[in-house]
């Protein structure tokens, strides 16, 4: 009876912008979130880099890009894009 059901593991997702991509294979992203502060009420904006395995090297500088948990690539990536949002305009 369980054979035939399949259940689907859902993945975190989040949304950042690349700051680095000096690294091969390895971009840095920044996520940022607003939350309320707990006693004042003011919205905080939290910020978090990753290190973020990107295969194809295609992620710059300014991308927008959207990344999600995986299994560990190396000690500090575990997190791999899965589709540049936006390019970062060349001025």
């Amino acid at each position: 009876m369980t054979d035939t059901v399949e259940t689907k593991k859902l993945t975190r997702t989040l949304v950042g912008v690349v700051t680095s991509d000096k690294m091969d294979k390895t971009v840095t992203v920044l996520v940022e979130r607003r939350v309320k502060h707990p006693l004042y009420g003011k919205i905080v904006v939290r910020s978090k880099k990753y290190h973020v395995h990107d295969a194809s090297n295609t992620a710059g500088v300014g991308d927008k890009v959207e990344i999600a948990e995986g299994r560990p690539v190396s000690k500090t990536v575990s997190w791999t894009v899965t589709k540049i949002l936006e390019k970062a305009v060349v001025v």
